[in-house]
């Protein structure tokens, strides 16, 4: 019973837990030990994220038209991942109209790289049956 317990605990330890973005359910699926970015895993913020890796530089109202979000809806999403390192914000003036710039970290082109090599690995497994 022990070694069976044992067993368990080691098969628990290689999977990692995956949101299944389509139904929003929790599955769990046999991976690399590198767990899913889930600060990027978020529409928005794998959007913003993903824009910014093509663009050195992209403001506010672009980001906002490239995503179909609302205002406040990506100011949030973009404070949590300035909070986390992975953009800057610059903010300036054009005459007196505020503008609002992003650009992406290197932390931030570091986290979606390995986003998106977890997710390409879990295709293979999920095509390999």
């Amino acid at each position: 019973m022990a070694s069976g317990n044992a067993a368990r605990k080691q098969r628990s330890a290689e999977e990692v837990e995956v949101s299944a973005a389509a139904s929003g359910r929790k599955q769990r699926c046999r991976s690399s030990p590198v767990a899913l970015e889930q600060l990027i895993h978020d529409r928005v913020r794998l959007g913003i994220v993903s824009a910014l890796a093509v663009n050195d530089r992209l403001s506010f109202n672009e980001l906002k038209g490239l995503l179909g979000t609302t205002d406040g809806n990506l100011s949030v999403h973009a404070r949590r991942l300035e909070e986390a390192g992975y953009i800057d914000c610059h903010k300036s003036f054009d005459g007196r109209v505020p503008r609002t710039e992003y650009s992406l970290r290197k932390a931030g082109r570091t986290a979606l790289r390995r986003y998106l090599d977890h997710m390409e690995a879990l295709i293979r497994r999920v095509r390999e049956g």
